[in-house]
């Protein structure tokens, strides 16, 4: 069983249609339409559990609250769309302090106020092992939130930033690497600038550019080819770059002859490959089949 299975097994069981519910499981965010609205509404959840995504040996209390809330807003940035409110639930573990709560929210209400989203509620419980979920909501314009099903052969796939900066400071803890790691930057302004491109398809990188892309494709229907270098983050591995999880950089699609430009708002926009016919899934590397290696919490032995 992987997380890609499992999904597919939850989505075959629940009663997908609902009115105004316009993408539901399988993409960043679902999308909810109101009647009569012009804007559509994003909804993410994400997890952040002691042990699996960060250690309180190693990670600072205000870097976990930052992360909890970056895992969320990354969501948002993939579907172009502007978060807006957000609901945390804290299950504290018999280890929290009042001073590593205070921690938490004090990262937690610097990434808030940087990305413009409120705190609106949440939950609070005692648990064997410190766990958040965050909830972000968003908008974006009726119609227009970018999703992973739309690249189409011929189109041209990038990627923001530079990848395998989050693995090599998980495995370092040192320099601008581990800064990396603990305080990632959700792409929000260029998520919607990239939703105003008309970008073809789009997700984020959170479990490592292999895992992630294999998903695009399957969504799309499309095999790739990766036919450039790779942006790497400065000392990471071939491996950390196309494996590592946790850049929280972009990945999209988009129709040949878009003029992408080299940088948007100081990050950097690369060009890595094109989407070709072929089994839906199918990533070809210099010639050979890539196997999408990135975090997948189901795997056996990961």
């Amino acid at each position: 069983m992987n997380e890609q299975s499992l999904i597919r097994r939850i989505r075959g069981r629940v009663h997908r249609s609902a009115r105004g519910l316009i993408v539901g499981i399988g993409d960043d965010c679902a999308v909810y339409r109101p009647a009569g609205a012009r804007e559509d509404l994003l909804f993410t959840t994400d997890w952040l559990i002691e042990g699996v995504h960060f250690l309180r040996e190693t990670h600072p209390a205000d870097a976990v609250g930052w992360k909890a809330l970056a895992r969320g807003l990354s969501d948002i940035a993939a579907m172009g769309g502007r978060p807006r409110i957000c609901l945390l639930s804290l299950a504290l573990a018999a280890w929290t302090t009042e001073e590593w709560v205070r921690g938490f929210f004090r990262g937690f209400r610097r990434l808030a106020r940087a990305s413009r989203v409120v705190l609106a509620g949440g939950d609070l419980a005692r648990a064997d092992r410190l766990a958040c979920d965050i909830v972000v909501v968003g908008t974006a314009p009726r119609g227009e939130a970018l999703r992973r099903d739309g690249a189409r052969p011929g189109d041209e796939i990038y990627v923001s930033g530079r990848l395998g900066g989050s693995a090599l400071g998980l495995a370092t803890r040192r320099g601008a690497a581990w800064q990396r790691h603990l305080r990632p930057q959700p792409r929000l302004a260029l998520g919607e600038f990239l939703r105003k491109l008309r970008v073809t398809a789009a997700m984020d990188l959170s479990d490592g550019l292999s895992l992630d892309l294999y998903r695009l494709c399957v969504a799309s229907g499309v095999a790739a080819e990766l036919t450039e270098t790779l942006p790497v983050f400065p000392g990471a591995t071939p491996d950390q770059a196309l494996h590592g999880g946790e850049d929280y950089e972009l990945l999209f699609t988009v129709r040949p002859g878009t003029r992408v430009p080299r940088r948007r708002g100081g990050v950097e926009l690369t060009r890595i490959g094109r989407i070709v016919r072929g089994r839906a899934g199918r990533i070809v590397l210099a010639g050979e089949k890539l196997r999408p290696l990135g975090w997948d919490h189901f795997r056996r032995g990961g």
